[in-house]
């Protein structure tokens, strides 16, 4: 059967084994976690870049997003010019308690005006106080993380490539004037005093 008590002995083996090695285990929240550099907490929003299209929102597979705006008339921005009408974003939230994380509403919007932000600690103690309205939105927008650099051997982005190609005409034909200019300046010189 065995000796008595050797199971006493074994389990007391055991935990001394583990009492002399270092713990693994991290005391949140004295001791914050490393977080990968991409992960998903909450969502912010920087909030000029938003053009009230209302794709976020009808893409989002839990509706758990609320836009409000209203239209605005612009004057012309020339004299003859016509009026335009802009939308006026008057509210934007978003419901964390049915929000998944899914991040379709951050990859569908055109104007980069929604991202990620490694935030996690913002528990509540009513659930109605998850549902994040514009302001707190905006506050996120400071943990979002700078991009991570581009892949040296990754193809230019079109639209780079198409800013620096008219960068360079502007600055070939500003030089060219300045040429012209420059020449011009010499045969008045010359012509001046020749007459």
């Amino acid at each position: 059967m065995g000796i008595p008590g050797s199971g006493l002995a074994k389990g007391l083996a055991v935990t001394l084994r583990t009492m002399t090695r270092r713990s693994h285990t991290a005391q949140y929240p004295d001791a914050q976690p490393e977080l990968p550099p991409r992960t998903r907490g909450v969502i912010g929003l920087f909030e000029e870049n938003c053009t009230v299209c209302m794709l976020c929102a009808r893409e989002c597979p839990d509706w758990c997003i609320y836009i409000d705006s209203h239209k605005e008339t612009v004057p012309p921005a020339a004299p003859g010019g016509r009026e335009r009408s802009r939308n006026v974003l008057d509210r934007f939230a978003i419901d964390f308690a049915l929000c998944m994380y899914c991040g379709i509403c951050i990859e569908v919007c055109p104007f980069d005006a929604l991202f990620w932000s490694p935030e996690f600690e913002y528990a509540e103690e009513d659930i109605r106080d998850l549902t994040h309205e514009r302001d707190k939105l905006r506050e996120w927008m400071w943990t979002v993380p700078a991009p991570s650099a581009l892949d040296p051997a990754a193809e230019e982005p079109k639209e780079i490539g198409a800013a620096r190609k008219a960068a360079e005409k502007l600055a070939a034909a500003e030089a060219k004037a300045a040429e012209e200019a420059k020449n011009a300046g010499a045969n008045d010189g010359t012509n001046g005093a020749a007459s």
